[in-house]
């Protein structure tokens, strides 16, 4: 396995990559050492790289970041736009309805993709077991459209109580 591992290490990182695992199995190998140290260099390096990058970037971004301190700084900014109303003006309970409804079909979609993987080792049985799933979610999505749960005008609302 460190042949395999060396040897993938030496082609991803060249001649530098070559030169460092060399070095490490010829160290561990000398001294009886570990075969933890040949196998898992190339990972404590690539962490030390992650550490250093993130601290080079908000070094970078604390030193050529702007430092003003206006009258506008702490006032909400609204995409450009100057804010009209009240900050505790009430959602419409259609936006709440339209989250769960989002939710709902969002787990849906998890089963689906997971019944897709495992497909040829469920069979039939998974297959009809997903099939009525799917025709019990779309009952519920036709309940929904009749009812007027998914229209945003109230004329929608009366669709089910008239008959249509």
């Amino acid at each position: 396995m460190i042949g395999n591992i060396s040897e993938f290490v030496a082609d991803l990182g060249g001649f530098l990559g070559r030169q460092i695992t060399e070095a490490i199995s010829r160290i561990t190998m000398q001294q009886g050492g570990t075969v933890l140290i040949a196998e898992y260099w190339a990972t404590g390096l690539f962490v030390l790289a992650v550490i250093g990058l993130c601290t080079f970037m908000i070094g970078v971004s604390a030193l050529l970041g702007g430092r003003s301190q206006g009258p506008s700084k702490g006032l909400p900014f609204e995409s450009g736009i100057i804010g009209t109303g009240s900050a505790r003006q009430r959602f419409s309970i259609q936006f709440y309805l339209v989250a769960m409804l989002f939710v709902i079909f969002d787990i849906e979609a998890m089963f689906l993709f997971s019944w897709a993987v495992s497909v040829r080792e469920v069979g039939w049985g998974g297959f009809w077991g997903a099939a009525i799933f799917i025709g019990i979610l779309l009952a519920g999505l036709v309940y929904d459209y009749r009812s007027g749960a998914l229209d945003w005008a109230p004329v929608g609302r009366e669709r089910l109580h008239r008959g249509k």
